[in-house]
């Protein structure tokens, strides 16, 4: 396994993250509520957070099973994208996206999410990418199916985010 290398799509850059995305990350993401209003997750809260979170992802690099990477557009930080929870006896993976408010519907999620996929299941040999939103959030499932994911199944009422409750979709990627 080699983990985080550098990658390229059409219109993206897909590498490491670098010192500089802490502060980035923490003003573009961690401080618009709609970000994380359907994971309740938020590692870019505060400045401070953010930069523990870009240190963290840093010194994984060496680690082959890490995965972890900044998106960029036209030299301009979009999003992320990561792979974790890597079952070696089940041979899959659960991958998760965030890009940008200003950036959404212009496909960066799905053609992000591709890149990664192919890279997981052609290159790292992984078997199966798993991944996961909340039912409301119908642009991460809309990427997800773009990307080549089928919905494996739905839970119903089993988020809970800021004290409110949504049905949470299953995805899969198999690899051929």
């Amino acid at each position: 396994m080699q983990g985080t290398v550098k990658m390229e799509t059409e219109r993206l850059i897909l590498r490491r993250h670098e010192p500089g995305d802490g502060q980035i990350l923490h003003m573009r993401f961690g401080r618009d509520k709609e970000m994380y209003e359907y994971s309740g997750w938020n590692p870019y809260k505060t400045e401070e957070m953010a930069q523990e979170t870009i240190r963290h992802f840093i010194d994984n690099y060496s680690n082959p099973c890490f995965y972890g990477w900044a998106i960029q557009f036209e030299g301009q930080l979009v999003g992320t994208i990561g792979a974790y929870d890597y079952k070696q006896n089940e041979d899959r993976i659960e991958v998760g996206i965030s890009i940008v408010r200003g950036s959404w519907g212009k496909g960066f999620a799905s053609e992000a999410l591709r890149r990664v996929i192919v890279y997981l299941t052609e290159e790292e040999g992984i078997s199966v990418v798993t991944a996961w939103c909340a039912e409301e959030n119908i642009g991460s499932r809309r990427a997800m199916e773009k990307a080549g994911m089928v919905q494996t199944s739905f839970e119903k009422g089993a988020l809970t985010i800021n004290e409110k409750t949504f049905g949470k979709l299953n995805f899969e990627y198999h690899a051929v």
